[in-house]
């Protein structure tokens, strides 16, 4: 399997949160009035973090140095149909989903099955801070500051069995947290799956943060996946339980969408959602659509994944 070398980055080259927060004000202003006009929800959007930093061991960039979305924008243009398909609605309807305590279940076919409380998880794991690209099949991308920790320490902790060959990820269900629950958008609770070769690649995280603190809820507090090759849908939020099986599971969107929504998701602009082309997308806070890349740039690590595989079929 090819892997990339770990591109570290020295503390006095981490962007301050500051930094964070502005680092594309300036050279936007004068773009930032047509795009609140676009896209209302980055400019009136609020975090609902609770602001707490986190301790992170180890930082690396892996979308090339590429500028990274505002904060602002990151926490305010958001998919998560559990409160809203409306992406302006989703930080106000999130803002009181209670992620403490929290806990998540690990289970199925493995020889320690375990239930942990979300703050002993997080210590188990040195956080990382990993910069990734990020692309919606919708078409639009962000460049993302994540903090985590690699899903494969999980995963070995947990010793799969032999017959292990997917992970299943499942959300939290409760509508009286999560007002979008109760409508028939998606089956509930949301589920998303992997082969287990992609859930212990060195790029899959779990998320528990970003922007150096811990994940508004919005963003899929307390802990999402993260596979920065993948298609965002793919990134599941507010994960309650991680199941292993022998079989694919059938996530939530292949079961609303067969045709449109495939186990794979990966980021393929060769290969056309049956609505619209997914030849170029557009980076969030700019107008000129930019070309999609293979695997959105990780193709280099990710494509011995899928050797011999037709990926038109498997999408």
């Amino acid at each position: 399997m090819s892997t990339e070398k770990d591109p570290e980055i020295n503390d006095t080259e981490i962007t301050p949160k500051e930094v964070y927060l502005n680092r594309r004000e300036f050279m936007a202003a004068s773009a930032s009035a047509a795009a609140a006009a676009a896209f209302p929800a980055l400019s009136g959007a609020e975090s609902h973090s609770s602001a707490i930093p986190l301790k992170i061991e180890k930082r690396a960039d892996y979308a090339g140095k590429e500028e990274l979305t505002t904060y602002k924008s990151a926490v305010g243009y958001n998919n998560f149909y559990e409160f809203s398909t409306n992406k302006e609605d989703i930080a106000a309807l999130s803002k009181d989903l209670r992620t403490r305590p929290w806990s998540v279940s690990i289970e199925g076919l493995i020889k320690k099955p375990r239930r942990y409380d979300i703050d002993d998880l997080i210590k188990l794991f040195p956080l990382e801070e990993r910069i990734y690209r990020m692309r919606c099949v919708e078409g639009w991308s962000m460049v993302i500051p994540w903090v985590g920790f690699p899903l494969d320490g999980l995963i070995r902790l947990c010793e799969p069995e032999s017959k292990a060959k997917f992970v299943e990820f499942t959300t939290l269900h409760d509508q009286s947290q999560m007002p979008g629950q109760r409508r028939d958008v998606l089956q509930w609770p949301y589920v998303e799956g992997l082969r287990l070769d992609e859930a212990v690649h060195p790029l899959t995280i779990l998320s528990v943060g970003m922007y150096g603190e811990r994940l508004p809820n919005q963003n899929g507090a307390p802990l999402r996946l993260v596979v920065p090759w993948k298609y965002g849908f793919k990134y599941i939020k507010s994960i309650v339980k991680i199941r292993f099986t022998e079989q694919m599971p059938v996530t939530s969107w292949m079961k609303a969408g067969p045709l449109e929504y495939g186990f794979y998701a990966n980021v393929n602009p060769e290969v056309d959602h049956p609505r619209w082309s997914q030849a170029k997308e557009r980076r969030i806070g700019e107008f000129i659509r930019r070309k999609t890349l293979m695997f959105n740039g990780y193709a280099e690590q990710v494509a011995p994944l899928y050797a011999g595989m037709d990926l038109r079929k498997n999408f």
